[in-house]
């Protein structure tokens, strides 16, 4: 366990649990296990989640701001930006339907005719910085699930509040486990 402490008044916080190599492989073999059926889910029911998602941040900025602010030390000016900058990725994410579309070109040459298919990759990852705790995690995931992927999240173990609150937001949201 690590201890996180408000850089403010350098009062513990909360103790932050360090990932073990097994809890690491569950967490793979979760959204492996969930990658098929979220793959299938059409992309207009991954954006409705995103939509919801968008409302969901928007409705609990303070919240996310608050905790930036006693774990990371932003003023909370910052730290609404912080979301914010984050928001609208997700509000980004909301029109992927139509980024998602292939392409097909007729004729390219005699009797030849091009397809173009935009998929899913499967199991994608991203790991956090701890300077934007909310931005950088919402740079990431959002589009990476509307698109069809399954996503780990390793947030920085410095401020990890604001991606636990807004995973659990996108749990809310109808993003499933995975």
């Amino acid at each position: 366990w690590v201890e996180l402490k408000n850089p403010a008044t350098q009062e513990v916080v909360t103790m932050v649990p360090e990932c073990t190599q097994e809890e690491m492989d569950r967490a793979v073999a979760s959204a492996q296990a969930a990658y098929p059926a979220w793959r299938d889910t059409p992309v207009s029911v991954r954006a409705r989640a995103m939509f919801k998602l968008q409302a969901l941040i928007h409705e609990h900025t303070e919240t996310i701001a608050e905790n930036i602010v006693t774990e990371q030390g932003k003023t909370i000016v910052d730290a609404r930006g912080d979301v914010f900058r984050g928001f609208e990725c997700v509000e980004y994410a909301c029109s992927a339907g139509s980024m998602l579309m292939g392409e097909t070109v007729e004729n390219v040459g005699s009797h030849i005719d091009t397809y173009s298919y935009r998929q899913p990759l499967g199991v994608v990852a991203g790991i956090c910085p701890f300077n934007f705790p909310a931005m950088v995690p919402l740079w990431m995931y959002p589009l990476a699930i509307t698109a069809g992927n399954t996503f780990i999240l390793k947030p920085s173990e410095k401020d990890p509040g604001a991606s636990m609150i807004i995973a659990e937001l996108a749990r809310e949201a109808g993003i499933p486990p995975g």
